[in-house]
């Protein structure tokens, strides 16, 4: 059997004292077992010199390896520690490795070898390896030239080393002592659950203010891939003191805190109570509403919805949450709307305000939504998103003028052509690139933070807000790189098509015609596009939005009177800049297509300053006079009155608030109410 099995050592406990007879001799030993409390300051420290902890007797074993654990691991960091030849070349034990190894690496003085202390008190009794067999343990590592050898004792997740350490870990632990455990164990347990939920919560609120993922690409429940959710919990386990001990990751198996489910609901409940703060803060105060719908990625229909109301003066949009509808009609919005007013508590009585895009389902005069609301509280005014109002009004200045009309077709294919091929893009980036630094070694531009940066041509859309303004700065900003490109898909493009799209487009953006168009609609885009911003800004009041319109109005007349000659100058020199030929303004004009026999020939002069600089402007000064003369709007232009030396009509609402006048005045703060959340735009919405 000896040749399989190693005898085990008797445990030497206690010697018996010469004096007491034979026959007690086994009765002593085990009553001073049971009853020894062992010293620490006894213990040997030396790891060469210590008996094997499976020499101790069981029942004061773990006495001892709490001892061992509580002095901390032997390592005499001001030791000389002694060299060893390893062929030519002496080497001894490195003191550094104290500070990469430090709750486990050990050192010997006598042995002049090196162990590990965890495998020491929980190595497994396993044959050899209760013993001398593994060399961090029974003769201690010497081998001072391969310090890889540490971490491959150190080992994976599941390696003896690290089930050890985690032994040690839990010995410590004195929520883990058997006692304490039954004890304590159900309260404890409510108190590790109440730790975890908090933890959850936690993660949750800053998952959904960030709006981040809550998992990864693997939406299995079981996935370690759960997007940020662990990440975070991780970083709140590191500086959180109170999580350190109890995490979701060494939770039981049969808690689902990390569950789909599990985070839906802590998501619904945090929604719920976010609502309910909002709603009782509006409490009976009378309020608008601003709506807007669309697609998710799984194309369902749903509606965002955001309410806006005044609180002492001060105007409070509140997000309020994304409602399910199963289409995009008009009753079915205003079914959602009914639906979530019950929920919580909201009247359709208090609402005086809407504000939505201008779609037929919103807008519809009969079986639109706004109407569908009418029809039930005739004070609910619609007010049009005025940013919207604005955006609609650029793109159809683009569609009703011909000329404009062919340009802004012509510039998506031109931006089409380049940003389609990555190849083309970047070589648009290189030439753009030797631009820039030929115009600085010119002093043709001023460098700085945050000029000259790398761009690329923008597209336009009529749904986004400043695109058209922002496509026409790129490719006038990128011209001439955008002709050099233009040249090489004309000569090297991969069919013919391409190629002779190419050519088409050289000659048209190449024209006087184009230009001049490209130069007039910057300017005019450019003016608008500060009221563009200005109108999405949360903040903004229906006074203040209507002072910024006439502004915007103000400034197009101005150029339309005034701003001619400078147009004119600044075409020229980009002509000039870029060989482009300038027509004789004197010259009769020709448009290369069919002359109409009828019609009077006109001067290039005529063209580009009535039909072309004059009627585009009038079209904008008409669309913008179409817009914005609702009669809601045209009667709280009266309010301004109110604010002479403010800033807007929110501060006479604060102000009055303040002094208190609300309650002496309150016809007029409720009237400055119904103007400050009459909406303006749907920019939080959107």
């Amino acid at each position: 059997m000896e040749r399989y099995f190693k005898r085990k050592t008797q445990p030497e406990i206690l010697e018996p004292s010469p004096k007491s007879p034979k026959n007690n001799e086994s009765s002593s030993k085990q009553t001073c077992v049971d009853s020894m409390e062992i010293n620490s300051e006894t213990l040997q420290y030396d790891p060469g010199l210590r008996r094997p902890i499976l020499s101790y007797h069981p029942n004061v074993r773990d006495q001892v390896r709490r001892a061992y654990l509580q002095n901390k691991p032997c390592q005499p960091k001001t030791h000389a520690f002694p060299y060893t030849n390893f062929g030519t070349k002496p080497r001894r034990f490195n003191p550094a490795w104290f500070t990469q190894f430090p709750n486990w690496l050990e050192y010997s003085t006598s042995h002049d070898a090196a162990y590990c202390l965890c495998c020491y008190l929980f190595k497994p009794d396993i044959g050899d390896q209760s013993g001398g067999g593994d060399t961090f343990v029974g003769v201690g590592f010497k081998n001072w030239k391969c310090k890889k050898k540490l971490e491959i004792h150190v080992g994976g997740p599941h390696s003896s080393h690290n089930n050890a350490w985690r032994n040690c870990e839990a010995l410590l632990n004195q929520k883990q002592h058997i006692e304490t455990v039954i004890s304590k164990q159900t309260d404890q347990d409510r108190i590790d659950y109440r730790t975890r939920l908090g933890a959850s919560v936690g993660v949750s609120r800053i998952l959904l203010q960030q709006g981040l993922p809550f998992r990864g690409h693997d939406e299995s429940e079981n996935s370690l891939n759960q997007g940020k959710f662990l990440e975070i919990l991780r970083w709140l386990h590191h500086y959180n003191e109170g999580i350190k001990a109890v995490t979701l990751e060494n939770a039981p198996e049969n808690l689902k805190l990390t569950s789909p489910d599990i985070q839906k609901d802590i998501s619904s409940a945090i929604s719920y109570e976010i609502i309910n703060a909002i709603t009782s803060d509006i409490n009976d105060s009378l309020f608008s509403i601003l709506v807007d719908e669309s697609r998710d990625k799984s194309s369902k229909e749903q509606m965002a919805i955001v309410l806006c109301f005044v609180d002492k003066g001060h105007v409070i949009e509140r997000f309020v949450g994304i409602e399910h509808v199963a289409d995009t009609k008009a009753s079915s919005l205003k079914l959602a709307i009914d639906d979530f007013f019950s929920r919580h508590g909201l009247s359709i009585s208090k609402l005086c305000g809407q504000g939505y895009d201008g779609a037929s389902n919103m807008q519809g005069e009969f079986n639109g939504l706004k109407a569908l609301i009418l029809n039930e509280n005739e004070s609910a005014f619609y007010v049009h998103c005025f940013a919207h109002q604005l955006q609609l009004a650029l793109v159809a200045v683009a569609k009703k003028n011909s000329e404009i009309g062919d340009l802004f077709t012509m510039v998506s294919s031109v931006v089409n052509i380049m940003v389609a091929s990555s190849k083309r893009r970047d070589i648009l980036r290189e030439k753009h690139a030797h631009v820039i630094l030929k115009a600085l070694e010119n002093n043709e531009l001023s460098s700085g933070q945050g000029l000259n940066q790398e761009t690329t041509l923008k597209r336009a859309s009529d749904t986004r807000w400043s695109s058209h303004y922002n496509c026409l700065i790129s490719l006038a900003h990128m011209f001439s790189s955008t002709i050099e490109v233009l040249e090489i898909v004309r000569k090297d493009g991969t069919s013919s098509e391409q190629k002779f799209e190419a050519k088409v487009l050289l000659t048209f953006i190449q024209s006087f015609n184009f230009i001049f168009g490209l130069h007039l609609m910057k300017k005019v885009l450019g003016i608008t596009n500060d009221l563009s911003q200005a109108l999405q800004k949360k903040d903004q009041d229906i006074v203040n939005a209507m002072n910024l319109v006439n502004i915007c109005k103000g400034r197009l007349q101005r150029m339309r009177e005034n701003g001619w000659e400078s147009l004119f100058d600044e075409v020229s020199s980009f002509c000039d800049k870029n060989r482009i030929k300038i027509p004789s303004m004197d010259g009769i004009f020709t448009s290369g297509e069919r002359p109409n026999r009828k019609a009077h020939p006109i001067t290039n002069v005529h063209h580009y300053r009535v039909d072309l600089f004059t009627d585009v402007i009038d079209k904008q000064l008409t669309k913008l006079n179409d817009r914005f003369t609702e009669k809601n709007t045209e009667l709280l232009l009266c309010v301004a009155c109110l604010s002479p030396n403010l800033k807007g009509i929110s501060d006479l609402a604060q102000k009055m608030v303040r002094t208190k006048k609300d309650h002496t005045y309150p016809l007029v703060y409720l009237l400055l109410t119904l103007a400050l959340i009459l909406p303006v735009a749907t920019a939080s919405v959107e």
